[in-house]
């Protein structure tokens, strides 16, 4: 019956292959970074003759940004190891490029297909693969356990969507899950889901989230204040960040009450995908806002009601020149993303009421007086116009957020010692 399951599941991604294509393709004519590189999502690529490689997977940004401590980690540790680093997003692959260089080996994870997988793994001969999150693809399993190579499910997390995602696949993504070496969860409702889903409990810990480890990078401080300094360094600012499409006019509209009672306050807008760009310009004009962005402009001029940020990487620069942080994929069905940086530089925080990906964090920022979560656009005016109105508040929130990521570090030191107990127990390379 497995196997089965396992051929009627290759034969659907097969015949799925003109829509994925198709999808590819559009999504292209939004970002010109799907239109490249085509057969590396089929295995096909140039041949880096590695022996052996360490192998770290992460989907898109978010996901690398969470990894950087661990890749920084098992490079000092295994310098004689080559890393290899896949994404699936031409956002991602430009992050990893512009973090990393050529000190990494990155291509693009391939198709489910078990001949694009046989030609990844031809190449690159992993002797670990080191999965974020909650990347669970039942071919590239199954062709892991065949060749030997441990799967490490590093920061995995499982919301109860995801859950109820998997539907008709569920035996097949059970199956692929007990393929794990390792399921290094955030937090025990995480593990426990994975344990729901079928994984071996002995095969199953607790170490955190590693995104409590972020390391704040230098100078943060000194770019805000110059920045600040020549938009108006006493003008109130607040932040929308990674925002999505069906949430954009509400943040608009909130910006619009703000503006009636701060007449001199500035929005940063920072979409959360490089198609939503210049869309997002047009609607900041739209609504009647004077609008500047980061590429054409550089920094928001004194007049400037709404700055767009549209590059990519820059997020924590403007967080820090915030004095409230809204984080965004919240006021719609998303699921929310990454609290945890505006905490981490001691900002007070805003989210809408759809948080599931971020669930314990963003509770405990609410229960901790670190965070406020809004209903809607209407709402969220009216929160930030209150904690841009009373600065021995919007300290006392920053404080406290502060002061949950300082509690919780230290995921990145234990999910190191599990990924060591793993290579000191793994064959020196993949078996092909």
């Amino acid at each position: 019956m497995r196997r089965l399951s396992r051929r009627l599941y290759t034969l659907a991604m097969y015949l799925a292959m003109p829509v994925i294509l198709y999808r590819l393709a559009f999504r292209g004519l939004r970002n010109r970074g799907y239109f490249s590189r085509w057969l590396e999502r089929f295995g096909w690529f140039r041949d880096p003759s590695f022996e052996s490689s360490i192998w770290v997977h992460a989907v898109s940004v978010g996901e690398f940004n969470a990894a950087i401590p661990l890749i920084q980690e098992l490079m000092r540790r295994h310098p004689d190891l080559p890393m290899v680093v896949t994404t699936i997003t031409p956002t991602g692959s430009d992050r990893v490029l512009k973090q990393f260089g050529a000190r990494v080996f990155h291509v693009y994870l391939p198709y489910d297909l078990p001949a694009a997988i046989e030609r990844f793994f031809a190449r690159i001969k992993p002797r670990i693969a080191v999965v974020m999150e909650t990347e669970i693809w039942p071919n590239l399993y199954f062709a892991c356990r065949e060749h030997q190579i441990p799967i490490f499910i590093a920061n995995a997390r499982l919301s109860e969507r995801s859950m109820r995602g998997y539907g008709p696949a569920m035996s097949l993504i059970t199956e692929a899950v007990r393929c794990a070496s390792l399921v290094a969860a955030q937090s025990q409702i995480d593990a426990e889901r994975f344990l729901q889903l079928g994984a071996a409990r002995d095969r199953v810990c607790v170490v955190g989230n590693i995104k409590f480890d972020m390391a704040v990078p230098d100078g943060l401080h000194e770019i805000a204040r110059e920045w600040r300094q020549a938009w108006g360094a006493l003008r109130p600012v607040w932040i929308a960040a990674s925002t999505h499409e069906g949430e954009e006019s509400a943040v608009l509209q909130a910006h619009a009450r703000i503006l009636g009672r701060f007449p001199d306050a500035l929005m940063i807008l920072v979409p959360r995908h490089p198609e939503r760009f210049r869309a997002a310009i047009s609607l900041c004009r739209s609504y009647g806002f004077r609008t500047s962005c980061r590429s054409e402009d550089q920094i928001a001029a004194l007049d400037s009601q709404c700055f767009v940020v549209d590059t990519m990487g820059e997020l924590l620069k403007f967080y820090m020149c915030a004095d409230a942080c809204f984080v965004g994929g919240s006021l719609d069905r998303i699921g929310g993303h990454n609290v945890l940086e505006p905490a981490a530089l001691c900002k007070p925080i805003l989210i809408g009421p759809y948080t599931f990906n971020f669930a314990e964090i963003t509770d405990t920022l609410v229960g901790e007086n670190a965070a406020i979560r809004v209903a809607n656009g209407a709402e969220l005016g009216t929160q930030v116009i209150r904690v841009l109105s009373d600065g021995k508040r919007a300290l006392a929130m920053g404080r406290a957020a502060l002061a949950v990521v300082e509690r919780e570090r230290g995921a990145v030191p234990r999910t190191m010692l599990a990924i060591e107990a793993i290579l000191s127990d793994s064959p020196t390379s993949a078996r092909h």
